[in-house]
């Protein structure tokens, strides 16, 4: 596979698993890929971004991996999710992506054009029940939708495309809870019945990889979800 040959990718959350897959994906196809973490920038803060930016004189494609669950910090339903919750997850999960997209897209615009894919999720898409009630989490994924729908639009006349990705229950660390709950377990074969089990990151990483590269696509959300949202 060659279809980034040449190309220069940055991929934030690189050190993650839907992340790390996305940058080796992004490698095979022949990108040289910037891998960027929270070890070297936290990218919910404008001064490290524009740090991590400024070393980067070309930008092909922007993939934005970066992201955490809250609930750890108290996310849950709305009325119980707290500020500590709210204030962090949307800083770590969207205005990230706000901030590196502002610092990629006159890079990319330089370039002649490119592909920005954001990681979003099915949760950003569809209420998530008792089991997935993490508010925070939901709203700082379907920000990532309207943000990116908005990228499309606006920079589509520089040859700009943004697209999203949203992915169900994958096998990360991030979704350890409810890989060690067999009662979630239990419940794949109806949430995702395509396989009845967790997604991979390569799976998301295939996904990512076709959005960098469909020169006709923009403006969309494509779920990797094994029927999820289908339902």
């Amino acid at each position: 596979m060659d279809e980034l040959t040449g190309k220069v990718a940055v991929v934030t959350g690189a050190a993650g698993g839907i992340g790390g897959a996305v940058a080796s994906a992004f490698e095979k196809a022949g990108a040289r890929v910037v891998r960027i973490d929270r070890e070297q920038a936290d990218l919910s803060r404008a001064d490290d971004v524009a740090r991590a930016f400024a070393e980067q004189e070309r930008i092909d494609v922007l993939v934005n991996a970066a992201g955490i669950s809250g609930r750890r910090l108290g996310d849950g339903p709305v009325e119980e999710c707290t500020e500590e919750a709210w204030d962090t997850v949307l800083d770590t999960n969207l205005k990230s992506v706000f901030l590196c997209c502002k610092h990629a897209i006159p890079r990319l615009r330089a370039a002649g054009g490119g592909a920005i894919v954001n990681v979003s999720s099915v949760l950003g898409l569809v209420g998530g029940d008792a089991d997935f009630a993490t508010h925070a989490y939901a709203a700082s994924k379907a920000g990532i939708v309207g943000l990116s729908r908005a990228i499309a639009v606006h920079y589509a006349s520089d040859a700009i495309r943004c697209n999203v990705v949203a992915p169900g229950l994958v096998a990360t660390s991030m979704s350890a809870r409810a890989q060690g709950d067999d009662r979630i377990r239990s419940r794949l074969v109806r949430l995702q019945p395509l396989t009845g089990d967790f997604g991979h990151p390569d799976d998301v990483a295939g996904a990512a990889l076709y959005l960098a590269t469909a020169g006709f696509v923009t403006g969309a959300v494509l779920t990797v979800d094994g029927g999820w949202t289908a339902q």
